[in-house]
């Protein structure tokens, strides 16, 4: 499974153009595994995983294996992280 995170302090950022693009509000519960997400993600982020500058927002693809039973994103001061369960134990993507 494929998830976008934030990995710079300062809080999750959907660029305008994704927004436009596939009708969200930056404002709505917008699904991390969302493909259309992910695949703009992969394919529009500089070397940076930026999409602005000084936007404050670094997105990434973060991959977590599909036999995960239960995931979660963290995130402090913006800074986000994933916590999985696999086989009963406790992983973090990196």
């Amino acid at each position: 499974m494929r998830i976008v995170i934030n990995t710079c302090y300062g809080g999750f950022h959907i660029p305008d153009e994704v927004c436009e693009t596939y009708g969200l509000s930056r404002y709505d519960d917008i699904d991390r595994t969302d493909l259309r997400l992910v695949e703009f993600v992969e394919a529009h982020a500089d070397e940076d995983g930026c999409f602005c500058e000084n936007c404050g927002t670094v997105l990434e693809v973060v991959e977590i294996p599909d036999t995960c039973t239960d995931w979660e994103l963290s995130e402090y001061d913006g800074l986000e992280s994933i916590t999985y369960v696999v086989d009963g134990k406790i992983r973090h993507a990196s």
